[in-house]
């Protein structure tokens, strides 16, 4: 989950974006979000044998991350320009450490996961996964759950200091590819508003978003181009290294 500063939210595409139709879930202001609930198992699935690493463990779960295309990546990606962009980041890296507005959404992630998990049943998760046969396509969804109706549904929250107007279509994006890397059918976005760090309500609110396969598609297909770039990369590196010491000389 990431937090949305003022400056970070203007940054948004607004084009094509889906209006917000804000609901709230069943627990009352001033009720308690922890409630346990059963675990949920998902049957038939194969993406527990593609966990790739756990962020509980955060300098693994780091060095599996810049080996592949993970969420975050994706949801720059929407040009050909982006995706060259997205390459260079990669590759010398973005310089970001996380601000206030991270360390926040952080601290929050835990009390929003223990809502939607009363509310929906979705479980908490902190797997990195890989995605069926592509190695290097990895997400690192927020909650995992079976819906009623055998639905596999998965869960992102974020926390915001400004209303949302629409999704931003870069988390869109960042849900869709998720939803390709485990196989999900909806996800449950859930955002909490603050002010100065303060929750604006004791209920976040949340919407659905549903699987775009034609999304998907095009966001693979940025991604491969990606993978192609930061390969092409590599083997200029390797080109320009000079040749190994030979010490039987």
């Amino acid at each position: 989950m990431e937090d949305v500063s003022d400056s970070l939210l203007s940054l948004f595409e607004l084009d094509e974006q889906i209006p917000v139709s804000l609901h709230r879930g069943g627990v009352p202001a001033g009720a308690s979000a922890t409630a346990p609930a059963p675990a949920v198992a998902v049957p038939g699935l194969t993406h527990l044998s593609r966990i790739v690493a756990d962020s509980t463990d955060r300098v693994a779960w780091l060095r599996a991350r810049s080996q592949g295309i993970t969420a975050t990546d994706v949801a720059k990606l929407a040009t050909e320009k982006s995706v060259h962009a997205a390459a260079r980041e990669k590759i010398n890296g973005s310089g970001f450490g996380g601000n206030p507005y991270t360390d926040h959404g952080r601290a929050r992630e835990p009390e929003i996961a223990a809502w939607v998990l009363a509310n929906y049943g979705i479980e908490p998760s902190t797997n990195l996964f890989h995605a069926a046969g592509q190695p290097r396509h990895l997400a690192t969804p927020d909650g995992l759950g079976l819906g009623g109706n055998g639905v596999f549904e998965l869960a992102e929250i974020k926390t915001t200091s400004k209303p949302w107007r629409s999704i931003p279509r870069s988390y869109l994006r960042q849900i869709w590819w998720q939803q390709y890397v485990l196989g999900a059918d909806r996800t449950l976005l859930v955002w909490e508003e603050h002010d100065n760090f303060v929750p604006r309500s004791a209920v976040p609110e949340c919407r659905w978003i549903d699987r775009d396969d034609d999304q998907i598609s095009i966001l693979v297909r940025f991604a491969d181009q990606l993978i192609d770039l930061l390969n092409h990369q590599r083997e200029r590196e390797r080109a320009d290294a000079p040749p190994p010491y030979d010490y039987g000389r």
